[in-house]
């Protein structure tokens, strides 16, 4: 009864052996022929790090700009896009603009979006259409002065990607941009603070990065709790529950609430006594 199970072990694990030196030649093949391009895009954190804040470009209405025009004063959601992108750059920018609906802070008053064509084709008539567009969809007040679409020449489009660490290329025999998709939050200084990758971002994540990047000048009590409660993790890009910092508080708390109700016993004892001795 006993030799069967184990024979079959042994079979199983010959072909397991038999199968297991095939599988790096596999994934060898794979990364032989997966698309050239695909290792040459990228996201790359350069957090701390400034951008070129003397870079001109050109608004949606045409008028020449500077990068330092939109700072200053409040942090700024940078994405990098093209405006006649057939696929990725507008999924990214409807996944941005349902987290900006989600928000309770505002574009325009609490933190900016700035919007660069990485495209030096593209026109301040293309980047106007989809001013209007995302700004109709926000459909917020003020949103037309806070949400800035920018074109610009190659060498500025350059020192840009480069600084905030855009990886890119150009496929002529499809004439679009491979690149990577996600938002950068940086602070009024122009200091790079937070990546979020993909096409979709959880609201949370953006508005504690948001008030990160201001320095707690925004937000509520609640939120500057519970950037105490969570550690942005860079490898993910998200904000992570840390139970460390919630024992710690819930600890203070306890404390705290010890010494309220112990307070409270020590005045009503007194005053207790204080009765005792009128009432002699």
């Amino acid at each position: 009864m006993t030799a069967m199970p184990s024979r079959l072990l042994v079979y199983l694990l010959a072909l397991l052996l038999w199968l297991c030196p095939g599988l790096p030649a596999w994934a060898h093949h794979t990364a032989q022929h997966e698309p050239a391009w695909l290792r040459q895009v990228g996201l790359d954190q350069r957090l701390h790090e400034f951008i070129p804040l003397d870079l001109v470009f050109w608004d949606e209405t045409g008028r020449q700009v500077l990068l330092r025009d939109y700072f200053g004063s409040k942090p700024v959601i940078l994405t990098l896009a093209y405006y006649n992108c057939p696929n990725l750059c507008t999924l990214g920018l409807n996944g941005l603009l349902r987290t900006l609906r989600a928000l309770s802070l505002t574009v325009g008053e609490h933190f900016n979006v700035l919007t660069v064509s990485i495209n030096p084709d593209d026109t301040p008539t293309l980047a106007a259409a989809k001013q209007a567009q995302y700004v109709r969809g926000y459909s917020q007040a003020d949103a037309a002065n806070g949400w800035h679409f920018l074109t610009g020449q190659p060498e500025a489009i350059q020192r840009l990607t480069q600084a905030v660490g855009l990886r890119y290329t150009y496929d002529a025999t499809k004439d679009q941009f491979m690149h990577a998709s996600g938002i950068i939050v940086l602070t009024p200084q122009g200091q790079l603070a937070r990546y979020f990758y993909g096409v979709e971002y959880a609201p949370r994540d953006v508005r504690l990065g948001l008030i990160e990047a201001a320095q707690n000048k925004i937000g509520s009590a609640i939120d500057r709790l519970m950037l105490l409660c969570y550690r942005y993790d860079p490898q993910s890009g998200t904000y992570s529950l840390t139970i460390l910092r919630v024992l710690r508080l819930a600890g203070v708390a306890t404390v705290v609430a010890l010494g309220a109700f112990m307070g409270m016993m020590l005045r009503r004892e007194r005053r207790n006594k204080v009765r005792g001795e009128l009432s002699k």
